[in-house]
């Protein structure tokens, strides 16, 4: 018996659990969508603040936003991808992979072949909590630019109850979304396995009364 290298939850053999595996092929899935969402955000013209309409500049603005070019660039998002793809290879003893033409079609080669293995990954490779925690992380610098990720809401649970080192609660939304099993902050990354929910949901509730 051992623990999902993500969330803790107890496992009997593999390195990330049900709901944390279920997640990382979601989000390797997702990549292709959220490679193509930043496009809109590129030029400062198009410069959404989430939920907001254009930002006004009173100054002559940069050619592109650099934070959006770093990930649609050679080492954001496609360098990324391509990287564990071939250290996946390497750990499987196959050739080197050879990339496609374009970098929106590198995306998608690279995360469909990562998708693809995602049995043995969760199996085999000790590397996968590694390889899921920098997905995940990837998806969430995407989602602060774009101000959404492309998947379900779901069920808001209340401000997560988590602190930080000088004591202040996060206070960040709490939602499970359909299929997940494991719930996680999007601003401190801190996850709850489903064996902390009750304790989740006192915690919840308590400080939400302190709050009124």
């Amino acid at each position: 018996m051992t623990t999902c290298g993500m969330c803790d939850t107890a496992v009997e053999t593999a390195y990330l659990c049900h709901g944390c595996t279920h997640a990382l092929g979601a989000r390797l899935g997702r990549m292709p969508r959220l490679y193509a969402a930043l496009e809109p955000f590129l030029t400062p013209s198009a410069t959404r603040e989430p939920g907001s309409t254009s930002v006004s500049r009173t100054e002559a603005p940069l050619p592109v936003v650099e934070h959006v070019l770093d990930l649609r660039g050679p080492g954001g998002i496609v360098g990324i991808l391509e990287d564990w793809r071939a250290a996946l290879h390497h750990a499987r003893r196959w050739p080197a992979p050879t990339p496609a033409v374009g970098i929106p079609n590198r995306v998608a080669l690279a995360a469909g072949a990562l998708e693809h293995s995602l049995e043995w990954i969760v199996s085999s490779w000790p590397e996968a909590s590694d390889l899921a925690r920098e997905i995940r992380d990837l998806e969430r610098a995407v989602a602060t630019i774009t101000g959404a990720v492309d998947r379900p809401r779901g069920t808001r649970l209340g401000p997560c109850p988590a602190k930080h080192e000088d004591g202040t609660l996060c206070g960040a939304t709490l939602r499970l979304a359909p299929g997940d099993q494991v719930v996680t902050c999007p601003w401190c990354a801190t996850t709850y396995p489903p064996a902390t929910w009750i304790g989740l949901h006192a915690l919840i509730a308590h400080d939400t009364q302190d709050a009124a």
